[in-house]
Parts: structure tokens; sequence; C-alpha cells
């Protein structure tokens, strides 16, 4: 029967029972409430149990049943993430230098789960990251200084080979103050007569102008600058929104202000994140077992660091939960009153 309840799946029970309910364990792991609803209804009626009682007042509290799949759930999860520390009991095979490329604005997000979880994995591996822009990436993939990357698919050459892993669709990034920041979307037209701040990293910056040049138009660009970091932190404080593809589970920049994030409507191409070699050389064993690990870890369900493609805000489940129980409040009072 297990088979048919995800590893996912059990994570947000177990947040939900730790935080004692569905809005709290949304803001926490960053996941949309439907989906952490849907997926305790799944588990549910896959083990034919209540796990949980439903309080209006007081949230959601395990019943004994749901007290003891909780309990088997963390052992569950405990074991699974254990996985790669079994493959390193073989850890006598995998060794070597590895030498890995990643995007720069990926690294924070991806690299201590995927790249130096890896090194922790098997410790006879000696691991060296490198964090560039695309182009230097492409570069040191040519030159043999690195023997793979965890980059994008732009303007990768005949003698790249790329792998997807997952799809990162264009999102707008705004503050919390934006004119912008109470729509659910937004779409080109809209952004293009506004301030904009530019993530200016080679390629990158072609794929965000191509968005707009598509549709016959053209952004108008006030601030821009290489790091991610900084163009969230300009948007945060009002000078512009921007576009980003990644999505940074904190919704605050680095000086603490909060940013909201915003669809953007219509079909636009997305950034294929993926798995970057080099075809005159065959990959080693050591590479090989590498880029299963990135299987493993990434994909449109999951990427380490990020939140689900379809979450955008967790203050809306925050807000929205606020405001089932000020209702259900109000109900109460009315139902006395009569």
């Amino acid at each position: 029967m297990l088979n048919r309840i995800s590893l996912r799946q059990m994570e947000y029970f177990v947040a939900t029972a730790k935080h004692g309910s569905i809005a709290a364990a949304s803001a926490q792991i960053h996941i949309s409430a439907p989906s952490i609803s849907a997926a305790i209804a799944h588990v549910e009626t896959e083990l034919d149990v209540q796990l949980f009682v439903r309080h209006p007042s007081k949230g959601l509290a395990l019943t004994v049943l749901g007290q003891q799949v909780m309990r088997e759930c963390e052992d569950l999860l405990e074991r699974a993430s254990r996985l790669y520390e079994i493959a390193s009991l073989s850890s006598d095979t995998i060794q070597g230098t590895l030498r890995v490329g990643c995007f720069q604005s990926l690294a924070a997000m991806i690299a201590p789960e995927v790249i130096f979880g890896f090194s922790r994995a098997f410790e006879k591996v000696d691991l060296h990251m490198v964090e560039g822009d695309q182009q230097l990436l492409i570069d040191k993939l040519h030159t043999l200084d690195i023997d793979i990357a965890l980059t994008y698919d732009l303007r990768l050459g005949d003698e790249i080979s790329f792998e997807t892993l997952a799809h990162l669709p264009p999102h707008v990034v705004v503050s919390e103050l934006h004119p912008l920041s109470q729509q659910i979307a937004v779409t080109l037209e809209e952004l293009a007569k506004l301030p904009m701040v530019l993530l200016d990293l080679p390629l990158s910056r072609e794929y965000f102008m191509s968005l707009f040049a598509k549709h016959g138009l053209e952004p108008n660009i006030v601030a821009r600058s290489r790091s991610e970091d900084v163009v969230r932190s300009m948007v945060a404080n009002g000078i512009g929104y921007a576009l980003f593809n990644v999505r940074p589970k904190s919704t605050q920049s680095l000086d603490g202000k909060r940013l909201v994030r915003l669809r953007l409507v219509g079909e636009h191409r997305p950034m294929l994140l993926g798995l970057t070699t080099y075809k005159p050389m065959k990959p080693s064993r050591l590479t090989e077992v590498f880029m299963q690990r990135c299987r493993a870890y990434i994909s449109d369900q999951y990427i380490p660091g990020m939140s689900e493609g379809s979450f955008f805000d967790p203050y809306v489940a925050e807000n929205a939960a606020a405001d089932e129980a000020g209702k259900l409040a109000e109900n109460r009072k009315s139902n006395k009153s009569a």
C-alpha cells in the first residue's frame, strides 16, 4: 500500500502534524495550502484512517492512529535521507577529483544539498565547485577545467551535451508595497511601462529581453546588477520589478524587506535547468554517479532550496486561514446572539 504514498506526501503530513495547522505548515515549508491538504487527504484515503481531528478554533490535532502514522512516516523519511550514506559503503570504488560548475544564481540553493552532499556521501571524492555565469561555465567545459555543470540551456553549442532536469518558467517579483503586489498575475504589457531592475548576466539578460521582444515590447530598465541578491534588494526597496526563473523559498531580500512573487500571464519559454557535459569527453564513472544524484534530487516536482512552481506567496495562505478563522468566530458569535 505504501508504494502509493510518496515521500513528499509524507513530508507534508509530518510538517502539518508538527505545526498544528495546514496554514502554519504552508508558511514554514513554502508549499501551497491546497497541495498540503491534498497530500493529507491522499494519505488518509490510502491508509483508510483519520489522521487529524479538526478543531475550527484550535487547528488540527493528531488522532491516536495519526500519531502512530506520523512516527512511521518520520522513520521512513529519515531512512530515505540516508540512501546516499548507504551508497557510500561502496565509496572505495567512487573516488577521485570531481570539478562541478554551477550557475551562480543557483548555487546558494542547489550546491549545499546536491553538490556538497555528494562529497559527504563519498568521502574519497575530492570535489571542487566553480560558480559562474553561463558563458564562463561553457568555456570551462570546452577547456576541460570542469567535468560537468549544473546550468541552463542557453547557447550551448554543438559540442555541449545537455540533459534537462527541470523547467523554470519566468515569474515577476515586486515589493510588498508595489502597485502590482495585490494582483495574482501580471502581463508583459502591464510591466513594459513600469521601472524594471534587470538581472544583468551574460545570456540571461538576452533571455529576459527576448520575452518582451517576442511581443513587440521593450522594458523600462532603470537599474541592473549581476547579483541576484542585489536585484532582489533593489526590488524590495521599490526601485522596480524584476523577472526571475529561480524560486528561492525566502520571501525576503537580504535587508529584511518582503518580496511578492507574481505569475506572468501567457506562454513564455522557460529556462531549462540541467546537466551539461563536453561531448568529446566521455563522462567518468565518478561523473556518472554524480549525474545520478542530480537526477534523484532535481525535478519539476522538487528542486533543493526552491519553492514549488505553483506556489507564490506563503502569506496568502496565512491570510486566508486568518480570514477563515475570523468568519467562523463571527458565525459562532451570531449564533449565540440569535
